[in-house]
């Protein structure tokens, strides 16, 4: 169990609200509330706090623009979006607004809470959130610059994506389906070529005068970016 962690519960339903903080003290979570998306983007942006449980449907701000909000001013905390909003197509939604997990209603407290607790571990410093690392191979979101053995590699705004959305998966195998959808926010036609097109650009870029090479086909399943050398978590 996570101890001394600090939340804030932006919820309207009162009720909900106070369940969900009991339960959280409980559990050794400190929280904090806040009744309206106003309330809750101020209180967010202005305290450090380790996770953010969101209700989607909120008064005077709904939760997504609240998440949009505070991503568009550089908060980064982690948010958990609670909504009885549940369908696949309001899950990606809530997660490409800016959102880091997300949790149909009805739920079971114990999965919310061992969500919330993944989640507070997860927050990093700045770095850690702003730079992925795999290998020598070095991605920078801020200065949205590439490196690898400290040599600069200038990418055209898509393949800076792809290699954004694989090093952040690192490790994990890519369907041409997540990035489809994730880099080129198409839904539909997964036999498309521009994948293939794309990697193989990307791959030469990143791969060429370099050793040992990172990115790897994975025959009938996608992509995956991996260093060999390094140990397995």
């Amino acid at each position: 169990m996570v101890t001394r962690m600090k939340i804030l519960i932006v919820e309207d339903d009162l009720e909900a609200a106070a369940y969900l903080a009991k339960a959280f003290r409980e559990a050794g979570i400190v929280s904090d509330h806040a009744s309206d998306g106003e309330s809750g983007l101020f209180m967010a942006s202005e305290n450090a706090y380790d996770v953010l449980v969101v209700d989607r449907m909120l008064p005077r701000r709904d939760g997504l623009s609240l998440i949009t909000e505070l991503r568009r001013r550089d908060v980064h905390t982690p948010v958990l979006i609670l909504s009885a909003l549940g369908q696949v197509d309001d899950r990606v939604t809530g997660l490409r607004a800016g959102g880091d997990d997300y949790l149909p209603k009805p739920y079971a407290f114990s999965e919310l809470l061992a969500r919330v607790e993944v989640l507070g571990r997860r927050k990093g410093a700045p770095e850690q959130d702003m730079v992925y690392r795999v290998g020598d191979l070095e991605l920078d979101r801020l200065s949205h610059t590439v490196r690898r053995q400290g040599k600069e590699i200038p990418l055209q705004p898509r393949e800076f994506r792809l290699l954004e959305y694989l090093m952040k998966n690192a490790g994990q195998v890519v369907t041409r389906t997540m990035l489809l959808e994730n880099v080129w926010d198409y839904h539909f036609d997964p036999q498309t070529n521009v994948i293939d097109v794309h990697v193989s650009r990307l791959r030469s870029k990143i791969e060429k005068d370099f050793d040992p090479p990172l990115l790897r086909t994975i025959r009938g399943a996608g992509y995956m970016i991996k260093d060999d050398r390094a140990p397995d978590a």
